[in-house]
């Protein structure tokens, strides 16, 4: 009945059972008159060199921590040209080479450490009756093979900051999945061009407008598409829809905003036509602030009028004087307001914008 605990009863004879406290110790040694195959030459092999004790965990069983204390025969190699003069036979399912852990424990070891590494991943193994350090843990996840993964059709490219300013790596995902691929140490152009040449089954990169990627692309293999990524496209949309704003701000002004009502608007207007009377007096904004009793950061800011003032950035091709337009002249202009754009829809007719790739 012990047998039926251990992964393979066929290959081991159990000796004694032994429960004390929170731990299960089970006594075995293998069996005399199985052979053993050699991992070198793989000839099998039952020249019994000497025994040696192996201390194997286990899973745990009824809320205690099992160890198999396993005595295992170490064999002579009897192939004459072999390298290895003796080995040391694994029970399947039971033993492995170099480890004290079983591969079932391993399993559950590993799909901690996947799940929460370092110092959770050890708390929630002494839950499950298993002792482990923080580092054992770490050494078990980065001991684990990363499974492969498929070369996609369109790959999307981009950077990050490992440190801003300093240092950055490329990341390359899937670009119709959003599935990481691989992870390059630098944005270097030879990096980049280097993992692309070892992955011809490439069809398209989807990238930003940065010219490295390009270069990089291209050097790989010029066949490959280039395409913009939906990110950047509408990022650089954004930016010359401003810019292009920001050039006729002058005729934009001239509308100006709704002025807005109410106690606090009035208070606000009141207080900023009292700061201009006394500049248009010539008074200093030091000596605005000592008759208004207002400080010379709240005299000094309403240059115009609350809510109305626009200033232009640049000149506007309609308007052959650049200038700010204040919130004096939106006041005079109020009741006179007439569509701004129609002076510069004739200036701004030809403008387009569209994508543009540097390969």
């Amino acid at each position: 009945m012990v047998g039926d605990l251990l992964p393979q009863p066929a290959a081991v004879q159990v000796e004694r059972v032994e429960a004390s406290g929170d731990l299960l110790r089970i006594t075995a040694r293998t069996r005399d008159d199985l052979s053993a195959a050699c991992p070198l030459c793989g000839q099998s092999s039952d020249w019994v060199h000497s025994r040696y004790e192996r201390h194997v965990a286990d899973e745990a069983v009824g809320g205690r921590a099992v160890v198999i204390d396993l005595s295992v025969r170490r064999l002579y190699c009897e192939t004459p040209a072999c390298e290895k003069v003796t080995l040391a036979e694994q029970i399947d399912g039971l033993t492995r080479r170099y480890q004290r852990r079983t591969p079932a424990l391993q399993k559950v070891v590993d799909a901690v450490a996947v799940a929460l590494a370092g110092s959770a991943g050890a708390r929630l193994l002494g839950v499950l009756h298993h002792v482990l350090t923080w580092a054992s843990v770490l050494n078990c996840l980065m001991r684990i093979s990363l499974p492969a993964r498929v070369v996609p059709r369109v790959l999307g490219i981009d950077e990050f900051a490992l440190r801003r300013g300093h240092r950055y790596a490329t990341i390359l995902i899937d670009a119709a999945t959003g599935e990481r691929i691989e992870v390059l140490p630098d944005r270097k152009m030879e990096t980049v061009t280097a993992w692309l040449k070892a992955h011809p089954d490439i069809e398209a990169v989807c990238r930003d407008g940065a010219g490295g990627f390009a270069q990089a692309t291209t050097d790989a293999d010029p066949a490959i598409t280039q395409v913009c990524d939906r990110w950047h496209l509408w990022h650089g949309l954004a930016e010359a829809a401003q810019k292009e704003i920001a050039a006729h701000s002058a005729c934009w002004a001239k509308a100006g905003p709704p002025l807005r009502e109410g106690a606090r608007a009035a208070t606000t207007l009141g207080r900023w036509q009292q700061v201009h009377q006394l500049l248009d007096a010539g008074v200093g904004l030091l000596e605005c602030s000592r008759r208004l009793g207002r400080s010379s950061c709240s005299s000094g800011r309403p240059t115009a009028a609350p809510d109305t003032a626009f200033y232009a950035s640049a000149s506007c091709s309609a308007d052959p004087e650049p200038r700010a337009i204040t919130g004096y002249e939106n006041l005079e202009r109020a009741e006179d307001r007439t569509d701004p754009t129609d002076k510069c829809r004739a200036s701004t007719a030809h403008i387009s914008v569209r994508p543009v790739f540097n390969t």
